[in-house]
């Protein structure tokens, strides 16, 4: 065995680095697609090209990502069954990288006025994306061990806001290779093929080492089967039904930053194109930064303080935003953004790791998604729905979503992480 005994207190059973690093690059595929479709370039691009800046325009995008979200929620707990009943994580995992990266490929012909072409292509690929970032952390707890978890999942997020860096680092080679006055309408539709590709090839390794160790259980081979079980459950894992309602709350926040930051960039702070890739590249380092080393103090100083800690982050985030009103104190903000939504999504995956059954991950982990995803649906909506009934006020939208995170940090108490841990850990009676 060439790994040393202290990794083997971090990784579970047989793993070897070789496959965290093939699971984590999959973070790294994966965040092409949320960093330069969602969050920096092509949101951007929907409202001011393809919208022409119409009132609504910003309520249409927001409304996409709320449908796309809807049909998550609605259909992860059913494929994370299936997927475990099956041992079809794997597989599925492959299904929805090849419909995020086809997709996202034909937003290429997303032009000018293709209002309807743009939104249903937006949906179905981050539908894809979305059901792909369940089953990728299903995998988790049988990667890293109880008491390693949170820097496994900073391992993971930390790789993942690197891809994110990479992706837009070459879309934005590719912007400065054009002559100086080539519009938006030349150059985003090819930033979107270069977004595939670039997904397409860095998921590569997850499909080659990383392995699939659930066994297939043919007698809870229906899906609806297992949901309706787990939900007839539910006062068993209170803890971890707590924590879902939490994530419900404080992701609304989160969701809503990352699917309007560069909108705010550019409608409240003025920002160009070019300077906003640049703000992202740079909150891409600080989250990188922020889901690595968090990973570590969570597993030190516990999981409830460290997400308490860090959704305290988030409220002063919105406030410094808020009252920005030259770049100095919004970049301050963007970066703090960055430190904490790298180290919440790394502790809330490594949370729900710990609360969950070992042979219903994928399930679970649906559940999770669920709860993302419905925080996905209002928190994005709650922003465009402002700006939309007070005409361009990027600054009031921006505080309304703030009070997610305050109703988040609330809801953590009561939390008893070690209850929660014991009652995954019960023989299942299914």
């Amino acid at each position: 065995m060439s790994d040393a005994d202290d990794s083997q207190r971090r990784l579970a059973g047989d793993v070897r680095y070789r496959e965290v690093w093939a699971w984590s690059m999959y973070d790294f595929a994966n965040s092409g697609y949320t960093t330069v479709v969602i969050t920096a370039v092509f949101n951007a691009y929907f409202v001011a090209a393809v919208a022409g800046k119409a009132p609504w325009a910003t309520f249409a995008w927001t409304a996409a990502l709320s449908v796309s979200y809807l049909a998550v929620l609605l259909t992860a707990p059913l494929v994370g069954a299936w997927a475990d009943a099956h041992a079809a994580k794997k597989r599925l995992l492959l299904l929805s990288t090849v419909g995020c990266v086809l997709f996202t490929a034909l937003l290429y012909f997303a032009s000018p006025g293709a209002v309807a072409l743009a939104i249903v292509l937006v949906i179905l690929s981050n539908f894809f994306f979305a059901t792909g970032e369940n089953l990728i952390a299903a995998f988790l707890p049988e990667l890293a061990t109880s008491k390693a978890m949170g820097r496994v999942s900073g391992w993971g997020w930390a790789f993942g806001y690197v891809g994110g860096i990479v992706s837009l680092g070459i879309s934005l080679a590719y912007l400065m290779t054009r002559p100086e006055g080539t519009p938006a309408t030349e150059t985003v539709p090819v930033v979107m093929l270069i977004t595939a590709a670039i997904f397409a090839l860095s998921a590569a390794p997850t499909f080659i080492f990383l392995k699939e160790r659930a066994v297939p259980q043919p007698a809870e081979a229906n899906p609806w089967t297992r949901v309706l079980h787990t939900l007839h459950e539910a006062s068993r894992f209170q803890d971890l039904r707590r924590f879902l309602v939490t994530i419900l709350f404080y992701q609304a926040g989160i969701m809503a930053v990352i699917a309007l930051a560069a909108i705010y960039a550019q409608e409240a702070m003025k920002f160009t194109t070019q300077q906003t890739i640049i703000l992202i590249l740079v909150v891409n380092v600080t989250a990188a930064i922020g889901a690595f080393a968090f990973g570590y103090v969570q597993d030190r100083i516990g999981h409830i303080r460290a997400m308490r800690l860090v959704i305290a982050g988030w409220i002063v985030m919105i406030l410094l935003a808020y009252l920005a009103e030259g770049p100095t104190l919004f970049w301050v903000a963007a970066n703090l953004a960055g430190l904490c939504m790298g180290a919440a999504q790394a502790a809330g995956r490594a949370i729900v790791g710990y609360l969950a059954p070992p042979a219903r991950l994928a399930e679970f982990f649906g559940l999770w998604g669920l709860a993302v995803k419905a925080a996905s649906i209002f928190g994005p909506i709650t922003y465009g729905a402002v700006t939309w009934i007070f005409p361009g006020n990027h600054r009031l939208g921006i505080l309304a979503v703030g009070a997610y995170f305050i109703v988040g940090l609330v809801l953590l108490t009561g939390i008893n992480i070690e209850r929660g841990r014991r009652a995954a850990l019960q023989p299942d009676s299914m």
